[in-house]
């Protein structure tokens, strides 16, 4: 063997290894070269070879029609998680809303009902369920959080019959007078609001693949939107009726009975002839809506704070109003409603 024959292997080995390297990461060029006529006729088998290896490691084709509209016909798993956990955003906003708010009233009435402290252990266990749902990215129903918000759901009910019996049996009944200073008809509705969008959200969670969200045998956004739509309409009516106690004294009073019934409104058509702009009206109002129940904190604060004494005869005055809980609601659903909104989009795009 002479000295020239170990490295002319050494050559050729190294050859064959940078040939095997080159069609394993750029099978394209391999490709392209073994298609070029410079290349002899007896190299039609590593053609064939290096065009195999060529279609193994390309990127897959662009998606055909047929696949689009398989993949169109039903939403992802990542839309429904995201809107499953904003409807528990929403529940968490509404139960804390309830919870903080029927602790001041009812602690100004004394507890003078056994029953007055449901709405204090049902709203901390909706909002732990609630603050559960919005960490949790499983794509099931959780059993407990389903049963809290059920509870939720029939407490908040009680509580609007329980209320609507104070109001009626005061003196003059169902009057202006008992409806400004009795117990606030529309409150506990916002415990059973909590519970309706938390038990939505569960079963939004708990779609199965290839399966369209449903609620009530109906289409889950279009539902979610008409709760939705339906607690706002009553959140204005509250706050509405409490601002005309308080006659309009500020002009940012009028915010609340403005600006949601528009976003109510456009959520309302979205989900009955959904399209691009009347969807992203609705989003932007919503948006708005949701900025109000924040703000609404800090305008209640300042009316705290105009009471005699202000914030320093906080014990007096926080009782006294206007309820700081009270405008969170308003996020609350604003939250819902994007939920909602998003699930229609994916139903019309199908």
């Amino acid at each position: 063997m002479s000295r020239a024959e170990p490295a002319l292997d050494l050559v050729t080995t190294a050859t064959l290894v940078a040939t095997a390297a080159a069609m394993l990461v750029r099978p394209r060029h391999v490709a392209a070269v073994a298609r070029s006529p410079l290349l002899p006729a007896a190299g039609r088998q590593a053609k064939a070879a290096a065009r195999g290896l060529a279609r193994q490691f390309a990127p897959p084709a662009p998606q055909t029609r047929l696949g689009r509209l398989i993949s169109s016909l039903w939403p992802s798993p990542a839309v429904t998680q995201t809107a499953g956990r904003r409807l528990n955003a929403s529940a968490a906003l509404l139960s804390f809303s309830v919870l903080a708010d029927s602790a001041v009233q009812h602690y100004r009435g004394s507890f003078e009902n056994r029953a007055m402290y449901t709405p204090l252990a049902v709203g901390a266990l909706t909002l732990g369920a609630s603050l559960f749902g919005m960490t949790d990215r499983r794509a099931a129903r959780h059993f407990l959080r389903d049963t809290i918000y059920a509870v939720a759901a029939v407490s908040g009910l009680t509580g609007l019959g329980f209320h609507a019996y104070n109001i009626l049996k005061r003196p003059g009944g169902l009057s202006w007078l008992n409806l400004f200073y009795a117990a606030p008809i529309g409150a506990p509705m916002a415990l059973a609001l909590a519970g309706f969008l938390g038990r939505g959200a569960e079963q939004v969670r708990d779609t199965p693949p290839f399966r369209r969200p449903g609620l009530l045998r109906m289409p889950a956004g279009r539902t979610l939107a008409a709760v939705t739509a339906a607690g706002l309409a009553g959140t204005v009516g509250e706050a509405g009726l409490l601002h005309f106690r308080g006659a309009y004294h500020d002009p940012f009073m009028a915010a609340p009975v403005t600006i949601p019934p528009i976003a109510a409104g456009l959520l309302s058509a979205a989900a009955v002839c959904p399209g691009r702009a009347i969807n992203h009206l609705a989003r932007w109002w919503l948006r708005l809506t949701a900025l109000i129940g924040f703000a609404g904190v800090g305008f209640h604060a300042y009316g705290i704070a105009r009471n005699m004494g202000g914030w320093r005869n906080w014990s007096q005055n926080v009782l006294n109003g206007p309820p700081l809980p009270a405008p969170p609601s308003f996020t609350g659903l604003a939250l819902a409603g994007l939920a909602a909104l998003s699930l229609i989009e994916e139903e019309s795009d199908g």
